[in-house]
């Protein structure tokens, strides 16, 4: 039995050894430990703090950007408004045409006065659906004209300044496009 209590003291003694190492080694390094854990909690600190600086920025960031938006919304919502109402004043401008048309010249068959509003409409269209300012301002030449000599026409017929039966020069800028 001397040996199991030997093993069982030399086994305490082991186990009271490394406790009294442990305490040593922690006695020793407590300032650093100390330290050590300082350290973690400023650097938590800053960390928290550093993330919150950011959620701020990031907060006004984003209401930076959505005020742009809600802005740029706008006015793209104002311009297309205006832009519809203004097409929606050339469409009638070319309904008065087609009424002068049929006016001016009661002997025309329907279909040519509706040939010269489609042609009206169609140089609209392509004047309203160009993407290129240089293209934009051609087509309007090409609507304005056509539109300016539709009326001259339709005057001239009306004065008997012309014999013609039918809006000539109309027709043949109709033809040339």
């Amino acid at each position: 039995m001397s040996v199991l209590k030997n093993w069982v003291l030399n086994l305490v003694n082991l186990f009271h050894t490394v406790k009294k190492e442990n305490l040593d080694w922690q006695e020793a390094n407590q300032e650093q430990q100390a330290r050590l854990r300082h350290a973690r909690v400023l650097a938590e600190k800053a960390l928290e703090a550093d993330l919150k600086k950011r959620s701020v920025q990031l907060e006004h960031d984003i209401a930076l950007l959505r005020t742009r938006h809600d802005a740029e919304l706008i006015m793209l919502k104002t311009k297309c408004q205006q832009d519809t109402k203004d097409y929606k004043q050339y469409l009638d401008s070319l309904d008065q045409l087609k009424s002068s048309i049929r006016t001016s010249y009661a002997h025309l068959p329907e279909a040519v006065a509706f040939t010269i509003h489609h042609h009206a409409k169609y140089l609209l269209n392509q004047m309203w659906e160009a993407e290129d300012f240089e293209e934009k301002m051609q087509h309007e030449m090409r609507l304005i004209k056509f539109m300016t000599t539709v009326h001259e026409d339709a005057r001239l017929h009306l004065e008997g300044k012309t014999v013609d039966k039918l809006p000539e020069k109309t027709l043949s800028l109709i033809q040339e496009q």
